[in-house]
């Protein structure tokens, strides 16, 4: 074994001392071959400031050898030293066979500062120089992949794909898959999915193929790969939302009632499941059972308007104005408002015969409604229950200019025009 193998086998033991001892032996012999093998083993050991001070005395007995600076500057750049790193790299000359990976490590740096453009044009130089190097393609699509250009990265992954399939733990063909899905085109992502999880099944590129099996309507096939990552993982969350969607599309409602609450079960304060399940529970015919789930979402997140919304027009339609009034004065109470709920508590206090109090909310809500049909309509037949009516004939004549065949609207303005004033 020579005195290099027994250095690095003492570093390996951690027997620093007598390495060192071995190490002072190697760098006084001067033999570059030697101190070269031991700076790159120290380097991959981890071993930075004695690697750093071994290709620091390599630089010195050999000046503006390009090797050496690159190999000195990624132990700068792991060391945390990227200014003194970008000065080295730098210095080497641009004829030197070792210049593309010098840019390499350069674009590398100036992503890492956030100067992308300066990395970008750091890639294509070094693409000039090495027009097949598949590394270079690699890293264009990483850096396009992460700026969000989407089909330039596709354009770059292609391009690697024929040699390699993964570079650095990262798997091309799932890569080529997001970029496609980012891009919208959910249906052709999906073979590159399908082959980077036969490559390697990892849940996260599982649970994205699954995802884009639902975005692209294939939801059969999304409740397969849904199910598979369920079984894999139970308590990966995120699957039981889409999941469930994906048997309301199949009309399967059992499913995705029962695929809801398998979620808040391993969930409980995913407020999106309680609504999605409220919703499936009126879908059935459970509106007592949706108006707990409503209200479970509500007491996660007091401002959760879409809930909230849902949860009034259940109420309303139950003919429960008391409580219609009463969530609304809760849910402002946190501060939290929306222009429909001057709508429903106009209707609720209508129908409770608060008639003042009504009529307050429906000059609120016609700020927001003035083009809401629906809303008109309510407006309107109250005006005219109020007495108004030269306001509720402005109301209709409205309505009839917005939906000139609804008879209904025609007869009202009549007995309007065939009423005296008082």
């Amino acid at each position: 074994m020579n005195t290099v193998q027994k250095a690095i086998d003492l570093l390996r033991k951690g027997e620093l001392e007598q390495a060192e001892i071995l190490i002072k032996r190697i760098k006084a012999s001067e033999s570059a071959e030697d101190l070269l093998i031991l700076a790159e083993e120290m380097f991959q050991l981890g071993f930075m400031e004695e690697a750093k001070a071994l290709f620091e005395h390599l630089n010195a007995m050999y000046p503006g050898e390009g090797e050496l600076i690159v190999s000195l500057a990624e132990i700068l750049v792991d060391m945390d030293q990227e200014d003194e790193a970008m000065l080295l790299l730098e210095k080497i000359d641009p004829s030197d066979e070792v210049y593309p990976s010098a840019l390499l490590l350069e674009a590398d740096l100036y992503q890492l500062q956030g100067m992308d453009e300066v990395s970008e044009r750091k890639l294509l130089m070094a693409k000039d120089l090495l027009p097949d190097e598949v590394l270079i393609d690699f890293a264009l699509g990483e850096l396009y992949f992460q700026q969000g250009k989407d089909q330039k990265a596709i354009e770059s992954y292609n391009l690697v794909l024929p040699h390699e399939t993964e570079i650095g733990g990262v798997n091309i063909n799932q890569r080529v898959a997001e970029a496609l899905s980012s891009t919208g085109r959910f249906e052709e992502a999906m073979p590159y999915y399908e082959t980077a999880i036969g490559e390697k099944l990892e849940i996260n590129t599982l649970f994205e193929y699954a995802l884009t099996a639902y975005q692209a309507g294939f939801f059969e096939t999304a409740i397969n790969k849904f199910i598979e990552l369920k079984e894999l993982d139970p308590e990966y969350h995120s699957l039981y939302l889409p999941l469930a969607r994906s048997y309301e599309h199949l009309e399967e409602l059992d499913k995705s009632l029962e695929t809801a609450k398998d979620g808040i079960r391993a969930d409980q304060f995913n407020k999106e499941l309680y609504l999605f399940a409220g919703k499936i529970s009126i879908k059935k015919g459970k509106a007592e059972e949706a108006e707990t789930l409503f209200r479970e979402a509500l007491a996660i997140d007091p401002g959760y308007l879409e809930a909230a919304l849902t949860l009034l027009k259940l109420l309303s339609q139950a003919e429960k104005y008391e409580d219609v009034l009463e969530t609304i004065e809760s849910i402002r109470s946190y501060g939290e408002d929306d222009p429909q709920f001057d709508w429903l508590s106009a209707v609720s206090q209508q129908n409770l015969e608060q008639y003042k109090e009504a009529l307050n909310s429906y000059h609120k809500a016609y700020n927001s409604f003035n083009n809401n049909q629906d809303f008109l309509e309510d407006y309107g037949f109250f005006l005219i229950e109020e007495g108004d009516r030269h306001t509720s004939r402005e109301i209709f004549n409205r309505l009839q200019k917005m939906d000139p065949a609804n008879d209904e609207y025609a007869l009202v303005l009549e007995r309007l025009e065939e009423t005296p004033e008082h």
